[in-house]
């Protein structure tokens, strides 16, 4: 980043050398546990899908659902989701990838003349013609804040709602900035400390692996080594028997997320818009981007986690079983490993709309949103269509009453658009952790709660990993919504968010632990607009009750 550099030793300028030791192993110590206690104490893997009595976790009654409908006949739901790429090879996914038969694969012709050349399983619109992709990508404050600048860094302080605007953008660019390359240049300190200490007391020793015995009796006048053995006799206690290359793995991911933050994130030179090669300016243009909806080259593992959780393979014996059996997963990737921008987004909605999908899942969502109108747009385009769309919430421990989380169901003038369901993370298990202590949370602006956390699912190249956020619960809620669509096709989008809204399983005054709060109490009702958790079997009930008192 050019504005700052920010290194370990200023964070910690205010510790000797020893405090900053203990410091730097308690610190690896935290991380490595909490990341290993997710590990070993979670609930059964298809958790999210099981029943709270026969089960005794906070599952979406999935399995039970399905006894309910046992023998009756289904309809094949397309569901769009939005996201940074999905393995349409995975092994669990392929067989309910939507394909999209109006277009010959591999001809370089549009055939469908829908302005999308070759777009057999959806379209990727962070991509270039050359078939580069989008990796990491600047946020969206990052991108206001270069906008912005030349416009307002020397202008008088006014009251003035654009200067405003521009002060809370310049604010939020400046703290965030900085708390991420510090944050990056802590971890990456504190891996190459483990790795650099670690390689030095086995070779002084002439030992293949370091013990609390072994460096304990280490008694040396040069600095050096006694900085690396007082440093790894406080780590060596806390990790027992995990191996050096674990504890240092363990670490990857803190450095590789605060590095992408540090170097592109917030960066104020990168610009991905040249790999695309699109007018941004241009928020209408149709048929930028490429048809490599896996997104290759770049992460994929989110958009993938997704899809699996929605329609993963039901009772084909592999991998997991996702929540909606009848559904073909429509690929649309507009996330990066950044800020999505609301071009790619509306024009993404509209993509979806336009070619059948009936459900959209969009796990994705950002602080600031400047071209908002245009996604109201594509948003208001869905609704007419009656086309659902299901949001996660956001995982900043936040009110998004009070708190922005774009996009929103909120189109302005105070009208909320009907297709739409904002979904917040619950956990497993009874009591007051009930709701996930990172999930957005607001009694008006979310809907309901759904299963968000230690989600197994699909991952790239034919794999299964646990992941959670309230990018898990969303899809959680679109599968349910899927399923009922399927068993009962003349439902509207807002019959489907009625219903769900309606079904939801309730907690009878539990307080919990408010999210993004240590001890804060509140009730679990007071969370959402409908107070609960999403539950597939009494929302096929609810459905099925509708049907019969219609007749």
């Amino acid at each position: 980043m050019s504005f700052i550099k920010f290194t370990t030793k200023s964070l910690l300028q205010n510790l000797n050398m020893r405090a900053k030791i203990i410091y730097l192993a308690a610190a690896a110590l935290l991380f490595i546990s909490a990341q290993t206690k997710a590990q070993e104490d979670g609930p059964a893997e298809n958790w999210f899908n099981q029943d709270p009595q026969e089960n005794t976790v906070n599952g979406v009654s999935t399995e039970k659902a399905y006894k309910y409908l046992k023998g009756r006949k289904s309809k094949t739901v397309i569901v769009a989701v939005i996201d940074s790429g999905i393995d349409v090879e995975h092994e669990d996914l392929k067989e309910v990838v939507w394909t999209n038969t109006a277009e010959i694969a591999g001809n370089g012709i549009d055939d469908d003349n829908n302005g999308y050349i070759d777009d057999v399983h959806g379209w990727n619109f962070i991509g270039g013609k050359d078939g580069k992709n989008v990796g990491p990508d600047t946020y969206e404050v990052t991108r206001e804040y270069i906008r912005l600048k030349p416009k307002y860094e020397n202008k008088k302080e006014s009251k003035k709602a654009d200067y405003q605007y521009w002060v809370k953008v310049r604010d939020a660019y400046l703290a965030d900035a900085v708390k991420a390359q510090t944050q990056y240049s802590f971890y990456d300190s504190l891996q190459s400390s483990i790795l650099r200490y670690n390689k030095l007391m086995t070779a002084y020793l002439d030992i293949d692996k370091l013990t609390v015995e072994a460096i304990s009796g280490v008694e040396s006048e040069d600095e050096v080594i006694k900085i690396a053995s007082f440093f790894m006799a406080n780590l060596l206690p806390k990790i027992g028997d995990m191996p050096m290359a674990e504890v240092v793995e363990s670490l990857d991911g803190a450095v590789e997320h605060f590095g992408n933050q540090a170097n592109f994130s917030y960066s104020l030179e990168y610009d991905t818009r040249k790999i695309v090669g699109d007018d941004p300016s241009n928020l209408k243009e149709v048929g930028y981007g490429n048809n490599d909806v896996i997104g290759k080259g770049t992460d994929h593992f989110h958009g993938t986690h997704v899809s699996g959780i929605i329609g993963a393979k039901r009772g084909n014996s592999i991998g997991i079983d996702g929540v909606a059996d009848n559904v073909q997963i429509m690929a649309l990737r507009a996330v990066p490993d950044g800020d999505e921008r609301d071009k790619d987004v509306a024009n993404a909605i509209r993509y979806a709309v336009d070619n059948g999908a009936q459900i959209v899942n969009m796990s994705f969502g950002k602080a600031f949103s400047p071209n908002k109108s245009y996604v109201d747009e594509a948003i208001k385009y869905a609704e007419s269509k009656g086309v659902l769309l299901v949001h996660a919430a956001g995982n900043s421990g936040a009110d998004t009453d009070v708190e922005s989380n774009f996009p929103t169901k909120n189109l302005g003038k105070k009208k909320v658009a009907s297709n739409w369901i904002e979904v917040g993370a619950s956990s497993w298990g009874e009591g007051d952790k009930l709701a996930a202590s990172f999930s957005n949370y607001g009694k008006v602006s979310v809907d309901l709660f759904a299963p968000g956390v230690q989600i197994y699912s699909t991952a790239p190249d034919n794999k299964y990993e646990n992941a959670q956020g309230t990018s898990m619960a969303s899809p959680v809620t679109a599968g349910v919504a899927a399923l009922l669509l399927s068993y009962f096709p003349d439902l509207s989008a807002v019959d489907l968010k009625e219903i769900l809204m309606k079904s939801v399983r309730t907690f009878d005054g539990l307080m919990v632990t408010k999210p993004g709060t240590k001890d804060e109490m509140v009730d679990f009702s007071e969370l959402s607009v409908s107070g609960g958790i999403v539950n597939a079997y009494e929302a096929v009930k609810l459905a099925d009750s509708r049907k019969i008192s219609s007749k």
